[in-house]
């Protein structure tokens, strides 16, 4: 009888294991197809899902843009300048992820909370005057980031080789900044809708098109020219600008959530008011952020060699890499605050973030794993110079050790972000970037002449304030009165 009591209770949770099982991939397909869902009600774990795993691919498709980069410059003969050009160069136009992302966070903000408003409209204007903003904005940084490229990698302490070698580079990825934005702002606007399945495929799309035509441009395969450096800035571009179009044609033309109509597109002062109130602390929030690892750049660059300085470069791809599952996890969480709160539910918005940080930090814990005890193995896919692969372990096994505070911090901050709170994370940024982490790294890297050991130290220790500091402003609970 026990034995026969035993074999049911197995067969029990086979049968509940492999129900489980079905119901995940059932809600996987779901949520890739972008079907419609109110997530504004039913259950919060349903919809984090949903909205969580079409963000993650999103996320990690464009992380995949300065890997592939990367990847394949790292091949070339003069791999040191290379990669470093591209590294440099990366850092530095990060400043205009900055303007997308911010831009991007007030979108998703205001459109979030119209939908869960159940006022279509108001969020498709919503979207218009984000996009108007973000194009006239795009232009200047495009024009000027084309004209004075030289000079911002001279600024960045490249040596002049790299300069020499990586000036048109830096110049073509600068003049592709309207796609860039528009890229960041449309998917904050899809995201804010509930359409994460949108945003995904348009980074699907100028991925692909990027891995595709890199080692075409960059090599010189068939009747294309080898362009080297300049190849992969090409590709990049193109396939950044056709994943705008792709964004275009289903915002415009398609019946989805959100559709834009030519007439959104006079200007509206209150609605540009509103998203300027929210993305200009989130711009400013991200501005400190990208301009405190543009620094840590510099110091590695001065502290070290053009090898450490490819070794910092390649640790960091990674590193961002890994970590943009966790910013899919964190808009996740930013699109379930701004739609609950728009409905009224503000308990249902808080249990949304804390489940989102117990996924994040299970998924956190694993990549810490992997980058404390098997960097090599990470850092040997991208380089065979064993000068630049152990600068690039030593960087990737202390900064693994922070993950999980990484993961917590990047949820709560978005969460803070999606309910229009942007200027609550911003002074947490300011600390923990610039009072924290710059002056420790300058003190080990340059005082205690650790050279870019210390700017590596730096990394998780200011991370790891920023957590504790963001979780302990969302429990306070004053982002559950901000109007937008």
């Amino acid at each position: 009888n026990k034995k026969l009591f035993l074999n049911f209770q197995t067969a029990n949770l086979m049968a509940f294991s492999t129900h489980k099982l079905q119901h995940f991939f059932k809600l996987v397909k779901q949520s890739i197809k972008g079907e419609e869902h109110d997530y504004t009600k039913g259950n919060v774990k349903v919809a984090i899902v949903l909205l969580a795993i079409p963000m993650i691919l999103e996320l990690s498709l464009e992380s995949i843009f300065a890997v592939v980069d990367i990847y394949f410059v790292g091949h070339l003969p003069n791999a040191d300048v290379a990669v470093a050009t591209v590294g440099l160069t990366e850092a530095v136009i990060s400043l205009v992820y900055t303007i997308g992302i911010g831009l991007s966070v007030g979108a998703t903000a205001i459109v979030s909370r119209r939908i869960g408003e159940k006022d279509v409209v108001g969020a498709s204007k919503s979207g218009a005057q984000a996009i108007i903003v973000s194009v006239f904005v795009s232009i200047i940084v495009a024009i000027l980031g084309y004209i004075f490229a030289p000079n911002i990698l001279g600024l960045m302490g490249a040596k002049q080789e790299v300069i020499d070698e990586g000036a048109m580079f830096s110049r073509i990825i600068f003049a592709s900044s309207p796609a860039i934005i528009l890229l960041f702002l449309i998917n904050g606007i899809f995201r804010g809708a509930g359409d994460a399945a949108m945003a995904m495929r348009s980074l699907w799309i100028a991925s692909i098109i990027n891995i595709f035509l890199c080692p075409i441009l960059i090599y010189g395969v068939g009747p294309f020219p080898e362009l080297g450096l300049t190849g992969a800035a090409i590709a990049t571009a193109i396939g950044r600008t056709v994943g705008v179009f792709y964004q275009c044609y289903h915002l415009f033309l398609k019946d989805r959530t959100i559709k834009i109509l030519r007439h959104y597109f006079k200007p509206n002062l209150e609605i540009i008011k509103s998203l300027l109130s929210i993305a200009t602390p989130a711009m400013l929030q991200f501005f400190i952020q990208s301009g405190s690892w543009i620094v840590l750049t510099y110091i590695v660059s001065i502290t070290g060699s053009t090898d450490a300085s490819a070794g910092y470069q390649i640790a960091i791809r990674n590193v961002v890499f890994f970590i943009l599952p966790a910013w899919g996890f964190s808009n996740a969480a930013a699109t379930l605050v701004g739609q609950n709160l728009g409905a009224k539910q503000t308990d249902r918005a808080e249990q949304s973030v804390f489940l989102t940080t117990r996924y994040t930090v299970i998924f956190m814990g694993f990549v810490s794993l992997l980058f404390v005890l098997l960097p090599e193995m990470i850092i040997s896919f991208y380089t065979s110079n064993k000068i630049i692969a152990d600068y690039g372990v030593q960087a990737l096994r202390i900064m693994g050790l922070g993950f999980i505070f990484y993961g917590i911090g990047m949820v709560m901050i978005q969460s803070l972000n999606g309910a229009g709170d942007t200027k609550t994370p911003t002074w947490i940024n300011i600390f923990c970037f610039w009072i924290i982490q710059i002056p420790l790294a300058w003190l080990l890297a340059v005082y205690f002449k650790m050279g870019p050991l210390g700017a590596f130290v730096a990394i998780p220790t200011a991370e790891t304030v920023l957590a504790f500091l963001a979780f302990y402003f969302f429990k306070k609970g004053k982002w559950k009165v901000v109007e937008v």
